[in-house]
């Protein structure tokens, strides 16, 4: 499979850049956008790695920092930005425009993948971009943080937990009910927060790139339907 990675910059004008991954394929299915969690970047090894086996499932993907060189710099001593959800939904917006206006992704429908306080955003974002992403996948996420958004989501939503982060379990089921969209929470059984655990992630990518593989098509449409460092 033939595959293009390239570093992208998007503008914020005063403010700074942010900066992404966009690894391409020869004809992707779709585009994943990547939602770190809290002190998280686009190096997190966890998402590089769930990144890596959705290129390998003909999804393209950009792993992208939604801080500046700057704000990250300051957000190290004073962690100012890191759970400023509004902020980040901002710039994930901005990065959703951007890959709309790109020549070689404005074609594709939009997955989000968020990861912890990232799971927020990516929820934040597709519900504010109704018409745009069509699937959101959330692991080990915070979609309470996302409270008043939850019921205006329709993308459908995958929540991955793991069995032993007992919180965040409780925290998705509770998002879940609130929500209105095709929804669905998976517990991946002997997994803590962030996946390490052997074949956590394995099970994390392969749920993942068939949610996507299913919803990321322009003919399906996410109607009024429900069915019921951290990164």
């Amino acid at each position: 499979m033939l595959q293009d990675s390239q570093s992208i910059a998007i503008d914020l004008g005063a403010a700074g850049s942010l900066i992404g991954d966009l690894t391409m394929l020869a004809n992707p299915a779709g585009l994943v956008l990547f939602v770190h969690g809290s002190g998280s970047s686009r190096f997190s090894p966890r998402n590089q790695f769930v990144a890596s086996r959705l290129n390998k499932s003909s999804l393209a993907t950009l792993l992208i920092d939604l801080l500046t060189d700057k704000e990250e710099e300051l957000d190290q001593f004073t962690r100012q930005f890191r759970f400023d959800i509004g902020l980040l939904s901002r710039r994930l917006l901005i990065a959703i425009d951007w890959s709309q206006k790109n020549s070689a992704t404005c074609s594709l429908p939009i997955g989000l993948f968020g990861a912890s306080t990232g799971g927020a955003s990516a929820i934040i974002a597709g519900a504010i971009k109704q018409n745009v992403v069509k699937a959101v996948v959330s692991r080990g996420g915070r979609p309470d943080l996302a409270c008043s958004h939850l019921n205006l989501l329709r993308a459908p939503t995958l929540l991955i937990v793991g069995k032993a982060d007992l919180a965040v379990i409780d925290l998705n089921k509770v998002a879940m009910e609130k929500m209105r969209c095709k929804s669905e929470l998976i517990v991946v059984p002997g997994a803590t927060h962030l996946f390490k655990e052997a074949g956590a992630l394995d099970l994390v990518s392969e749920y993942a790139a068939n949610w996507f593989a299913k919803y990321l098509q322009p003919s399906v449409v996410s109607a009024n339907e429900s069915d019921g460092p951290q990164d």
